[in-house]
This record gives C-alpha cells, sequence and structure tokens, in this order.
C-alpha cells in the first residue's frame, strides 16, 4: 500500500522534539554562519500523463494525487523531518537554542517562487522552528522563476553559443549510456510506443541528440538524453514516493547495480547540460552573486546566522561546477543532487588561530531514508558528505580558508555581468625602454640641422599627443568601468536591501495578522462563552419552572385522591 500522511499529520510532525541541551563544538572551532542552498523536496513527475512519458509508453503510468510538479504530502513530511534534524545539529554547534524560537534577524529563508520551492521552505520552518515566527521570503508572482533561481543564458553572442555547444556535444560524448538506454528500451517497450509508432523514432540507445543553448533560455537538447532524463526521473520518484514495487517501474528495476545504471543517463543529463565550466559559469553567476553578498559582503556581526535557499537540481549543479568543486560520491543515493538535499557552507571561526574558516558539506536523505519516511534525528542523521573546492585547499577535517573561498566566488564570477569590481591601479610609470629614445633624440638635437630639429620635435610633439589621447583614453575608460562597477554594485545593495525589506514587511504583516487573529480569537471565545452561560442560566430556569409547576400540580391532586379514598370506606360500611 501506498503510504498515505494526511495534513492534520504534519501539525502533529511539526511538534517534534527538537534534541537535547545545546552544547558548543569541541575545541577551538565555534560555527559562526550557515547558509543551505537546498533542492525542493519529493514532488509529481514534471513530465506528467499525456507528454513525454506517456509518448515513451503504451502502458499505464500509476496516478499522483497531485498536479505534475508540485510538492507531495510525503514531501512535505521528509522536509519536516530534514528541517527538525537541522535544528538539533544546530543547537548541537551553538547557533541557535533549543526550547526558544531564533532572533528574526538571525534566521533569513528564501526560495524560489514556484510551488514545490516554497512549500519546501515552509515545511522546513515548521520542522525546525515549530510555531515562530520565520517567514519565508519569495516573488510575490508564483509560478514565475526567481532570477536568482533562473539557470538561463544571458550571453547572446555567437563565440559563446558556439562554445556551449561544444561543451554539451563533448559531455554527451563521454556518457557511455548504450547498455542503459537498451535496458530503459525494454522497460518501457518503447518499439511499441507511440513515439515509435507515430514518429519512426525507435532506439533510444542510437538516437541523435540535439543541443541548444539560446539568450534566455535554459541550456536544452532534445532526442534520447531528454526521454531518459524524463523517464528516470519518474522511476525515482516513484521509489521515494512509496509506490508499491510492483508498480515502480512496473516491477522491472529489481537491484541497486540496475538503478546505477540507469541512473547515469539523469546525471548524464544534468551534467551534460548545466556543470561545463563555460555554461556553469553563465546560468550560475546571479546565485554565485547572490551566496557572496550573503557571506563576504555582508558584516559578519549583523548578517543572518542562519540562511536557506530553496532552489532545484540545476541550481546546485551549475553552482558545485562554477566554484569548481572536485568529483564527489554520495553514498546510498543513485542521484548526484539528490531530491531534498542541501549544500551547506558553514563559516567557522577558529579561535586559536583567530582566523575564519570554510567548511562544505553536502547534506541529504538517502534513498531508503526517502522511500521508507525516515524521521531524523542526530541518532538517526542524513547523510553528510564533504564538498573541497579546487582553489580552497582543504585539511584533514574537511576546514579551508575563508580569503580562499572568498577568491573562489569572486573567480566564479569573472566574466559575467557579476564581476566584482577591481580596485582601481594608478598609471603605471612610462617604462625606461620608452624614454631612451627620447632622450637620445634630445641630446643629439644639438647636432643636427635646424630643418632636422624640428622634424624631430614634431615627431616628439606628435609622440606627445598621442600618449596623452591615450592616458586620456586609459583614463575615460577606467572612469567609465568604475561607473559601471559602482551602478552594479549600488543596484546589487538595492536589490538586497529590497529583500530584507520585503521580508520585514512580510514578518510585520505577519505579526499584525496574528495579533488580529488572536483579538478575533478572544473575542470570539468570550462571546461564546457569554452566549453558553446565558443559555445554560435559562436552560436552568425553564427547569426549576417546570419542576415548581409539577410540584403544584402534585399537591392540587392530593386532597382529591383523599376525599375519593374516604367516600369509598363509607359506602364499603354502609353495604
Amino acid at each position: 500500500m501506498i503510504k498515505k500522511l494526511s495534513l492534520c499529520a504534519l501539525s502533529v510532525l511539526a511538534a517534534l522534539p527538537v534534541g537535547t541541551v545545546a552544547f558548543a563544538a569541541d575545541g577551538d572551532m565555534q560555527l559562526q554562519q550557515v547558509l543551505m542552498l537546498s533542492r525542493h523536496n519529493l514532488r509529481a513527475p514534471l513530465a506528467d500523463n499525456g507528454s513525454v512519458l506517456e509518448q515513451s509508453t503504451k502502458k499505464s503510468w500509476p496516478q499522483w494525487d497531485v498536479p505534475g510538479g508540485q510538492l507531495t504530502t510525503k514531501g512535505g513530511v521528509l522536509e519536516i523531518y530534514m528541517g527538525n534534524y537541522t535544528r538539533q545539529w544546530l543547537a548541537q554547534q551553538g547557533l541557535v537554542q533549543n526550547g526558544s524560537c531564533p532572533d528574526s534577524n538571525n534566521v533569513f529563508v528564501y526560495a524560489n517562487s514556484l510551488q514545490r520551492t516554497v512549500a519546501t521552505a515552509q515545511f522546513f520552518v515548521n520542522g525546525a522552528f515549530p510555531g515562530c515566527d520565520v517567514a519565508v521570503t519569495h516573488q510575490d508572482a508564483m509560478g514565475t522563476m526567481d532570477p536568482i533561481f533562473n539557470p538561463v543564458i544571458t550571453d547572446g553572442s555567437e563565440a559563446f553559443n558556439k562554445q556551449a555547444l561544444a561543451d554539451m556535444a563533448a559531455a554527451n560524448e563521454k556518457l557511455a549510456l548504450k547498455p542503459a538506454f537498451q535496458r530503459l528500451e525494454k522497460i518501457v517497450d518503447y518499439k511499441s510506443s507511440p513515439a515509435c509508432n507515430n514518429k519512426k523514432q525507435c532506439d533510444l540507445s542510437s538516437g541523435q541528440n540535439s543541443f541548444s543553448a539560446e539568450n534566455g533560455k535554459e541550456p536544452n537538447v532534445s532526442g534520447p538524453l531528454k526521454v531518459g532524463n524524463s523517464l528516470m526521473d519518474a522511476f525515482t520518484l516513484q521509489y521515494y514516493e512509496g509506490f508499491p514495487l510492483d508498480q515502480v517501474a512496473w516491477g522491472q528495476i529489481k537491484t541497486p547495480e540496475q538503478w546505477k545504471e540507469l541512473s547515469a543517463i539523469k546525471n548524464g543529463y544534468q551534467d551534460t547540460l548545466f556543470t561545463s565550466p563555460t555554461i556553469a559559469r553563465e546560468v550560475a553567476a546571479p546565485l554565485v552573486d547572490y551566496i557572496r553578498s550573503q557571506l563576504v559582503d555582508q558584516d559578519k556581526a549583523n548578517a543572518p546566522k542562519v540562511t536557506l535557499m530553496v532552489g532545484h537540481d540545476s541550481n546546485i549543479a551549475s553552482l558545485l561546477s562554477a566554484l569548481q568543486v572536485k568529483p564527489y560520491e554520495l553514498p546510498d543515493t543513485y542521484e548526484k543532487t539528490p531530491i531534498g538535499g542541501q549544500v551547506v557552507f558553514e563559516r567557522w571561526h577558529d579561535a586559536k588561530n583567530d582566523k575564519d574558516l570554510l567548511k562544505v558539506e553536502y547534506v541529504y536523505q538517502t534513498a531508503d531514508q526517502l522511500r521508507d519516511a525516515d524521521v531524523l534525528s542526530l541518532k538517526n542523521p542524513p547523510k553528510r558528505v564533504t564538498l573541497q573546492l579546487t582553489g580552497c585547499q582543504t585539511d584533514a577535517n574537511g576546514y579551508c580558508s575563508w580569503d580562499q573561498f572568498s577568491q573562489a566566488l569572486n573567480s566564479a564570477l569573472q566574466g559575467t555581468p557579476m564581476q566584482p569590481a577591481a580596485a582601481a591601479k594608478p598609471a603605471a610609470a612610462q617604462p625606461d625602454s620608452d624614454a631612451a629614445p627620447a632622450a637620445a633624440a634630445a641630446n643629439s638635437a644639438t647636432d643636427k640641422p635646424a630643418d632636422n630639429a624640428k622634424v624631430d620635435k614634431a615627431d616628439a610633439d606628435k609622440a606627445k599627443a598621442e600618449k596623452a589621447e591615450a592616458d586620456k583614453a586609459a583614463a575615460e575608460k577606467a572612469k567609465a568601468e568604475k561607473a559601471d562597477a559602482d551602478k552594479a554594485k549600488a543596484e546589487k545593495a538595492e536589490a538586497v536591501k529590497a529583500a530584507a525589506e520585503k521580508a520585514k514587511a512580510d514578518k510585520a504583516a505577519a505579526d499584525k495578522a496574528a495579533a488580529e487573529k488572536a483579538k478575533a480569537d478572544k473575542a470570539a471565545a468570550d462571546k461564546a462563552a457569554a452566549e453558553n452561560a446565558k443559555a445554560e442560566k435559562a436552560d436552568a430556569e425553564k427547569a426549576a419552572a417546570e419542576k415548581a409547576k409539577a410540584d403544584n400540580a402534585t399537591a392540587s391532586q392530593a386532597p382529591t385522591a383523599a376525599q375519593s379514598n374516604d367516600a369509598k370506606s363509607v359506602a364499603t360500611a354502609a353495604q
């Protein structure tokens, strides 16, 4: 039977215990700030019935209880578990306190403006901070992509397009997915599918892929790789949701080895489209810039201690590539960016050496934890895998220099519109090699005829004028670049300020709504109590009146009965 969890259960689950007494990290290391970039939790397949899935097989697909792409009820429960565990871990490190709500300035939650991402953020908050006023910030226009989370191409140049297409084609060639596609063809009986019958495209294992990298759109592919990704996405989600195993891929994926082989299609799709250096740097730039603004640009004393961002697998894949994270393995899962998983950026302070350090971890629920809906805790935690950045040397405990991390963020933005402004450089002194000919000319001028001297002077004046013009052009260019950088910085600061003000306004509105609701609830309760008391009094008075009436009736009938008995006695005596 499929596990079903009602919405009523969610309020119960949100009240799960959040651990024991908090204690600081061992030794001289103190956790001071975390930023979690999370993939949304369990959703229904994006390519729901009627699209790619229906065209790829004549078999019937299992039905989901939510529309395609939306967070499922179980997905909400799983995120509550993740939030509850995260609260325990944060309390263990001394970053929050158990048994009390965090200061609103210390927790910031920001989600892409789609149902599955906003809902994931809300369920996380319910699990981590039950009963607390922690707002979820997102764009007002739901159903549209927030620019921070939208992995679209913004470079419309021919050179970029050519390089991007070449990178995707090269990545695709390295995948070696033919055996996986052959197995997938058998599972769906692709040769009998509508796609085969209608379009005569009957072979996934040798079909051709066509890539695109259009300005304003996500990197894309048409062909077997896209079809295979949609199919494996659906099968994986069926497994997580808890569908009976004979319904998951119609019971035809039976071993971990088969899951690993087939999941390579889905992982390959993601790698091909979003992780080549050219594309990753381009599509992840807004996200990298935002993370930089939260972790580097903000004053540490005023920055939120805990930030949660909820986006998509494409966000995580492109971000890790842009930051040059070294290849990693995630045990007990088949996805490179697991559903509900988080990339956690942690700023630790080394008190002994008085310096900040970075640790990056991938925190995720295993495939079986997702399917079995395991309750997470410090005793039954999700997996934690330490990641390493190429430009940030990691020690034995997984820490690297915070300064190197800042440089890695800046490096990931080089060549993008988000590139940080460089400090203005003073004009370089004229090299001696340039000055020597001029000096020589000046020294020899007295030995030359007047005409030659005039010519030399004219040449010198021309060179001087050209140099002055070049210096002026360089200065104007530097000024323009600085102005552009200042403008970009101001716009970014304005955007951050606007987001903060929106979050503050949302909190104020929530506070007002809560106060008004409490007032209304109290008024309704007082009214109900008064009406109830009035009704009870009326019932009591009615009962008393009815009793008095009955007593009076009984009393009035008693003499009559006595007289009747006396009459009967007289009659008897007479007889």
